[in-house]
């Protein structure tokens, strides 16, 4: 645990008890802060209780006594409108703070070497989290992974001389962090997302925005337009801006400090290129989204005070074996590659996996719809040898699939698993790949997307003569 010693000796209010909330009440309260955590849910006051934390309802409280509000992220700030707890303690005058605040503000007052890698971005940034993270370890660094990817930050290890810290940061987390100032800052794109929080996709541009430019050194992607216009102004406007910035694209035509070429990473300085790593059968790297991600952290480590090497960085990446249910490899049945995106919860996201292979595509879909369906995956239908449908949303793909690409209704997932591994086992291919890529929530039939990948592994290990993965080769 880290604890928080900026708040020794004052009051401070807490809302929302999560588990990032108990982490932080715990860290407060272990650097000596005198805190009082509330939760509008019951459940989870009892909880806190439960594990030593001092509760109260706060609404009856005077909010002029306490020294800050820290909030868990998901409480809303401004849109649709602020949460009460956030409403009075602004009004009262007081700083409205989350977890990552207390840890740069903790980290400044320690004055530790301690590197902070700090990343976010709409699509990609739990993949870019954790590829540092393994760099860093292969690299013989010492290194915690945390923040959004899973592990609450301030649960992390304490700071410690050289101990390199790997943070994923939501817009909520950022926006919650105003002093917010890493080592390196990774911002890698932004589309549309979170709206209902931040009112506009200008104002979660600006939030995002923020990341970079109090950082000592930045990293960002300049494939979209939001983040083009973000490093334009790190680099000729008069605000805050970093030390050093490197601009990715996976654009062959873009002005990039980095960027690919084929299944290469590549430095570019004026006409000259050096290559940093191939990506060429490292399986869990695969697609254009990945060759992004492998860029950004490629980037962010050689912006470290003590840079990583490249000959680290290509050895360390052939190792990397990817995240749970994002494109995982999960390993063959002869021939046939099984492959866990349970985490492509909508189109967007399920695009992505489709396009990382070139075809025979045994594709297992469907669960709960969002908005827009599959419509939009219509151009990347060819590579679909065969479609599996389950859950609610499979009369509507149906519909969109028919006439375009095989399917079969299958309806539960342990029946698709066995008609999709039936079908691929007969493809003359040199890789057939069943593709778990729902496009779709998992709530109809499964608690959450992870509790789907995990039982689309288990429904796979247990297939006659299947050979588990190992690393990140394909």
């Amino acid at each position: 645990m880290i604890r928080i010693t900026t708040f020794a000796g004052k009051p401070v209010a807490v809302f929302g008890l999560g588990a990032s909330g108990i982490a932080t009440a715990k860290a407060l309260i272990e650097g000596g802060a005198d805190v009082i955590a509330s939760d509008d849910n019951a459940a989870s006051l009892a909880a806190a209780a439960d594990a030593g934390i001092p509760t109260a309802d706060l609404k009856e409280t005077n909010w002029a006594r306490f020294a800050a509000l820290v909030v868990a992220p998901g409480l809303p700030l401004t849109h649709p409108e602020p949460h009460w707890a956030v409403r009075q303690a602004k009004l009262a005058g007081m700083d409205v703070i989350g977890d990552l605040e207390l840890f740069v503000r903790e980290r400044r007052q320690q004055s530790f070497d301690v590197p902070l890698i700090a990343i976010t971005g709409t699509n990609g940034k739990s993949t870019t989290t954790a590829l540092i993270g393994h760099l860093l370890k292969e690299a013989g660094r010492d290194v915690q992974v945390g923040g959004n990817i899973g592990t609450a930050m301030l649960s992390l290890e304490p700071f410690a001389p050289g101990r390199h810290y790997v943070l994923e940061c939501s817009s909520y987390q950022i926006d919650l962090a105003p002093s917010l100032d890493a080592t390196v800052g990774v911002l890698l794109n932004i589309t549309p997302d979170h709206l209902d929080r931040h009112g506009t996709i200008e104002n979660y541009a600006a939030i995002k925005a923020r990341l970079p430019a109090g950082s000592k050194g930045a990293v960002v992607g300049i494939d979209d337009s939001y983040c083009r216009a973000i490093a334009e102004e790190l680099v000729s406007g008069a605000g805050k801006k970093p030390e050093k910035l490197i601009r990715l694209s996976t654009r062959a035509d873009a002005k990039s400090e980095i960027g690919v070429d084929g299944s290469r990473i590549v430095t570019s300085q004026g006409n000259s290129t050096a290559e940093v790593a191939d990506l060429d059968g490292i399986g869990s790297l695969r697609g254009l989204h990945n060759a992004e991600n492998a860029c950004a952290a490629a980037a962010a480590l050689m912006l470290l005070p003590e840079p990583v090497s490249v000959q680290e960085i290509a050895r360390g990446m052939k190792t990397f074996p990817g995240l749970a249910h994002r494109m995982e490899q999960l390993g063959r049945q002869g021939r046939t590659l099984f492959v866990n995106d349970s985490k492509a919860t909508n189109a967007d996201s399920a695009e992505k996996a489709l396009t990382s292979y070139p075809g025979d595509i045994y594709w297992i879909l469907g669960g709960k719809p969002k908005t827009g369906g599959i419509a939009s995956l219509a151009p990347h239908f060819s590579r679909v040898a065969k479609a599996y449908l389950i859950g609610e949303a499979s009369d509507a793909f149906a519909q969109t699939l028919d006439g375009k690409v095989p399917f079969e209704r299958c309806e539960t997932l342990d029946k698709a698993v066995a008609a999709a591994a039936r079908d691929a086992a007969k493809s003359g291919g040199n890789e057939p790949v069943v593709l778990l890529s729902p496009a779709c929530a998992s709530f109809d039939q499964y608690r959450n997307f992870e509790v789907r990948g995990d039982a689309f592994r288990a429904l796979v290990a247990k297939l006659p003569g299947f050979a588990p993965a190992t690393g990140g080769a394909s």
